[in-house]
């Protein structure tokens, strides 16, 4: 092993370095795991054994040698890079300004709405977004000729299992379930999946809020007086609300619900000029879907329906946003405009 003239090569090599990536290279070549370094290494078990400790010594003396000069180099090109820092620094110029990041508006309003329901005693609890076909509709009593099993209205993965992307948060309703008993009193955010034609109220992709509660003596008034609570939280104390008989599978009784028009409070005219462009004249604005847990999801789940009772209820995230923020189209949530994001 020629030490002296693989040092005299090394020094050659280490003098035309002009950046950092040809000081990387050069120490991959020496120093690295298949480098020259580790070629003479293995190559000492092959020696015989009266010549290993002379040619072990040379390699470790080599070693040490590629150590310092690669720490000298690196030294060198530090102090040079420092120095033209120095040299190209103006005290006077202004200093960097970062602008601080800020929430989505759909994150504000999911933390505000699970904000409202932990005061109320809720507990937060997220699930998976793909699912199994049992958890987003058979669990729930949605019955296998209802429209929402179709394949053309569903997200199906392929696989034996029958995954989908779960329609809606309350597939986490029987998890739950399942696994705990009452009492219970659990709030659901996430991202669900529909394929809808994509405009300025529908989006393949948009945010739920499930919420529920199971325990013995629930009844329908503890539901609304929960929902009292949240809507005047979110929209304003001086908001009326109304229930609308409706028909969910997995709930029953169950109703919609509206609040009065945050915009107009029901007082815009008859004639279209007049016509409040939020609520169109109605006064009234649908915010969510509740109603009692059905028995038959007790029954999937294990419980009784004898002893518990529960209600759930569901709300769509962007519609919530956009009657609270004035937003007249649901794609501008989506299309990382800083112009619109700046606004909140």
């Amino acid at each position: 092993m020629d030490i002296q003239g693989l040092k005299k090569t090394l020094e050659e090599e280490f003098a035309k370095v002009n950046s950092s990536q040809e000081l990387e290279a050069l120490r991959i070549k020496y120093l690295g795991r298949k480098g020259v370094l580790a070629q003479y290494t293995a190559y000492i078990p092959t020696l015989q054994p009266s010549e290993r400790a002379e040619f072990g010594k040379k390699v470790n003396e080599f070693k040490i040698f590629c150590c310092e000069i690669l720490k000298e180099q690196v030294e060198n090109k530090v102090s040079l890079e420092k120095s033209v820092v120095e040299q190209d620094l103006d005290p006077g110029l202004p200093s960097f300004t970062f602008e601080p990041g800020r929430l989505h508006p759909i994150t504000q309003v999911i933390d505000e709405i699970c904000s409202v329901f932990k005061r109320m005693g809720f507990w937060i609890v997220e699930g998976p977004e793909v699912e199994t076909e049992y958890n987003n509709f058979t669990g729930l009593n949605i019955s296998l000729d209802h429209p929402s099993r179709d394949a053309f209205d569903t997200f199906y993965l392929k696989s034996t299992r029958k995954l989908l992307l779960r329609s809606h948060t309350s597939p986490v309703q029987i998890r739950v379930m399942k696994e705990q008993k009452p009492p219970l009193a659990v709030i659901v955010p996430g991202r669900v999946y529909r394929p809808d034609a994509v405009d300025a109220s529908h989006s393949f992709m948009f945010h739920q809020i499930e919420g529920f509660m199971v325990q013995e003596g629930v009844n329908f008034s503890q539901l609304k007086g929960v929902l009292e609570v949240f809507a005047k939280e979110v929209f304003g104390k001086e908001i009326k609300m109304r229930f609308r008989p409706h028909y969910f599978p997995f709930t029953e009784p169950s109703a919609e619900v509206d609040i009065s028009c945050i915009i107009c409070g029901g007082k815009s005219g008859d004639s279209e000029k007049k016509k409040c462009s939020v609520c169109h004249g109605k006064g009234w604005l649908e915010i969510l879907g509740c109603g009692m847990i059905h028995p038959n999801v007790f029954k999937n789940v294990g419980y009784d329906s004898n002893k518990y009772s529960g209600f759930a209820f569901g709300m769509g995230v962007e519609r919530i946003a956009m009657l609270k923020f004035g937003i007249d189209d649901i794609r501008l949530f989506f299309s990382n405009d800083l112009r619109f994001l700046r606004q909140f």
